[in-house]
């Protein structure tokens, strides 16, 4: 019998794969798309609305995602699914997690530096660029 030594992971370097075997493995951390079939668990220190592409929208077609707020504070916001209908948004505060559904574009805004954790299937995972109007605030834009 061959055993690995255990040894930590850096969750905010790397990411955890999760595979339909059963195997959980330390690796890259993928934002886009990824045919691997693992589930992924990424972590990240964040401190700006850049650092969580709050100007773009992001959707994950295969799975739902756990979007977790591990310290400071956020807002998610989620694109409607009618036309003209306006955005729903869920303030997460450290401690606290929403469950975002398959196929829903979702987009982040900080309210104050973070720590945030995801944990998805990246199968299919899609970002659109955010419309802004004259006041820089995001608008949405239709489903495509």
């Amino acid at each position: 019998m061959t055993t690995t030594p255990l040894s930590p992971v850096d969750l905010f370097a790397s990411a955890l794969h999760i595979h339909p075997d059963g195997d959980v493995r330390a690796a890259e951390r993928r934002m886009r798309s990824s045919d691997s079939g693992a589930w992924q668990i990424a972590t990240f220190h964040v401190a700006t609305d850049a650092d969580v592409h709050a100007d773009h929208w992001e959707m994950h077609p295969q799975a739902d995602e756990a979007v977790c707020c591990l310290t400071g504070g956020v807002r998610l916001y989620v694109r409607p699914a009618e036309p003209d209908a306006t955005e729903d948004m869920v303030q997460l505060q450290a401690g606290t997690a929403v469950i975002v559904p398959r196929g829903r574009w979702h987009r982040l805004e900080l309210d104050a530096p973070s720590d945030l954790m995801s944990i998805t299937l990246r199968h299919g995972t899609r970002l659109e660029a955010a419309a802004q109007d004259g006041n820089d605030r995001q608008v949405p834009r239709p489903a495509q």
